[in-house]
């Protein structure tokens, strides 16, 4: 079956004064367009992923670079088969990329912007410190060759591995990278302001290296996991090889669910002892409708995503690995 559902990611920091007096006049436009995902407006910014047909998302991309402050807005775009989210939501919040640092601020500073074309340059200069800002499952099922992994469960802790790990006068240049480059543009600006003088980063991301770094000249080792239902894509920007357990979203192969830990829609081994008997119980439910769905030929519209589910999870996970250290 031919895919024929537009799916686009778009981000950019931006002074949005106003921001909370947009999201009603956006929200109307995407709903009376028929597209479905999630916008967050802050002050710094817009941050957003929806999906609809190929129609419904050029009018809201054509809204939303009517205000010349969006004029030059980017976006990237995927295809699917059917539209990945339940419902449309625009929220505002605090930042668009949760870092957690007053002051942190990629409007008024940013690291520079390293083009893919120019990355492995950069990377194998012995004297460039190559950081991965990414959560540890991500960095789990690749990497760039010789990047240094923060071994964060969330963006909001890399501000502590940074103080607790790294040192302007010794790391005197950084070059940082993530999946699509929003998270790279709060760190760069979080590191200058922590004295480091010279801080990189991919422009594009991952993402944009692949697409335009042939497989043979890329230093890229592994898959990179994205936030839609291909879990992960590899070298050539394909579906790759894992899964995604629904219990912690963390991604999983076809080996890892021949574990006795692993329960379809429930927990995988990196989650198994982490999940309450209430939370597993939820979770068992929650499948036990989706299946009934399928079995109707319905669509199971509350089933929580990964991300959702994942909240509570991390923080008895995070909380277990300490006690157990």
């Amino acid at each position: 079956m031919q895919s024929h559902i537009v799916v686009a990611a778009l981000y950019k920091f931006v002074v949005l004064e106003d921001y909370r007096e947009l999201r009603e006049p956006l929200s109307q436009i995407c709903h009376e367009a028929g597209v479905k995902g999630t916008v967050l407006l802050a002050q710094e910014g817009i941050n957003a992923t929806i999906a609809g047909s190929r129609n419904s998302i050029n009018r809201v991309l054509t809204y939303l670079r009517g205000d010349p402050r969006l004029a030059d807005l980017l976006h990237r775009e995927s295809l699917d088969d059917r539209v990945p989210f339940h419902r449309m939501k625009v929220k505002l919040k605090k930042e668009i990329v949760t870092l957690g640092v007053p002051g942190v601020d990629p409007n008024q500073r940013v690291g520079t912007y390293v083009k893919p074309k120019d990355w492995n340059a950069l990377i194998v200069d012995p004297d460039v410190l190559l950081l991965d800002t990414r959560n540890e499952y991500e960095v789990d099922i690749g990497t760039f060759r010789g990047a240094r992994d923060p071994e964060t469960v969330n963006f909001r802790e890399f501000p502590d591995f940074v103080r607790r790990n790294l040192d302007p006068r010794k790391h005197k240049r950084v070059a940082m990278f993530c999946t699509g480059g929003i998270r790279c543009e709060k760190a760069s600006s979080f590191m200058l302001n922590e004295g480091f003088q010279e801080v990189y980063h991919l422009q594009g991301g991952i993402l944009s290296y692949l697409e335009e770094v042939a497989p043979e000249a890329s230093a890229w080792e592994g898959e990179c996991f994205v936030f839609d239902n291909r879990v992960a894509v590899n070298n050539q920007l394909q579906k790759g090889q894992f899964d995604q357990c629904y219990g912690c979203r963390h991604p999983i192969t076809e080996q890892d669910k021949l574990s006795d830990k692993y329960e379809r829609g429930v927990c995988c081994h990196h989650c198994f002892h982490a999940l309450s008997a209430d939370q597993m119980a939820r979770f068992r439910e929650r499948q036990k409708q989706v299946d009934l769905a399928i079995r109707r030929g319905q669509r199971h519209v509350g089933a929580p995503s990964p991300a959702r589910q994942a909240r509570s999870i991390v923080a008895v996970s995070a909380s277990t690995e300490a006690r157990s250290s």
